[in-house]
This record gives structure tokens, C-alpha cells and sequence, in this order.
């Protein structure tokens, strides 16, 4: 039996400091492109707001898709470098999705085949990650950052 996963979705708002804000909007510009050729990558947005802020919002087919984009070098290397470029630690969040998302068969953590749940248990309401414990081990979102 072939069971599938809810999409996980990752967003939220960084504040790159004055002096690297150019710096920092053109390396996540750069990752745009890229990022929506992945395998399981089935979003990948960057806003930039008025105040200076940037918002990434992603969504990815599973976590293992997820994992690995978060494995790849340039991305790796940028959080690692994360906190000399930000003001502050992310204001990020990382969800299951559980409406539909376009192209899915049945309701999302259902097996496609048997409608029995794929999920792992984990709640799905929205787990900020500003501070916080990761929800998973995977998580950009501020865990590199402090």
C-alpha cells in the first residue's frame, strides 16, 4: 500500500540588518528559481514588506522533500551564517497543511489507496518556531539562528 503525506509548510519573517539587507534579499532572490525546480517543492514565495522585512513562505510535498532542500550546501551555509545577518531571530512557522492542496486524492495524511491515516499524530495547528523547540529536527526556522 503506497501512503502519502500531508504537504508541511514553512513561513515567516526575517529582519536582515540594515548593512546586509541588500546582501540577504538577493541570496534568498537567488534561491527562488532553484528552490521551485526541487524535487517536492510545490511553493516557494519571497515577499518584502515596507518595514524592511522579508517573508518565505514555502510548501513542500513531505518532509523527506523538506529535509533535503534543507541539506543542500547554499542553503546550509547561509543558516549557518544566519545571525550576522539578522537583527533578530526569525518569526517563522512550520505547519502541516490540512486543507486540500490542488492535485491531491482525498484529504491530506490520507493513504490514497485506503483513507487510513498517514500522519504521524503531530499536532497540525501551526507550531511557531520563534525560540521555541523545533517541531522537527528539520526546521530552518530560528533553531540555527540562537
Amino acid at each position: 500500500m503506497t501512503t502519502t503525506q500531508a504537504p508541511i509548510s514553512l513561513y515567516g519573517f526575517l529582519r536582515p540588518r540594515p548593512e546586509r539587507a541588500d546582501e540577504v534579499r538577493q541570496f534568498l532572490a537567488s534561491l527562488v528559481e532553484p528552490t521551485r525546480r526541487e524535487e517536492g517543492n510545490l511553493e516557494y514565495h519571497l515577499h518584502a514588506q515596507d518595514d524592511g522585512r522579508l517573508f518565505l513562505y514555502e510548501v513542500w510535498r513531505s518532509q523527506e522533500d523538506l529535509d533535503r532542500h534543507n541539506a543542500t550546501p547554499p542553503l546550509r551555509d547561509f543558516l549557518a551564517q544566519l545571525p550576522a545577518f539578522l537583527e533578530e531571530a526569525p518569526d517563522g512557522y512550520f505547519d502541516t497543511m490540512i486543507s486540500p492542496y490542488p492535485g491531491e486524492v482525498g484529504e491530506p495524511g490520507e493513504s490514497a489507496e485506503s483513507g487510513e491515516s498517514a500522519e504521524s499524530g503531530e499536532a497540525s495547528g501551526g507550531s511557531k518556531t520563534g525560540g521555541a523547540a523545533p517541531p522537527h529536527a528539520s526546521t530552518v526556522l530560528p533553531e540555527r539562528v540562537a
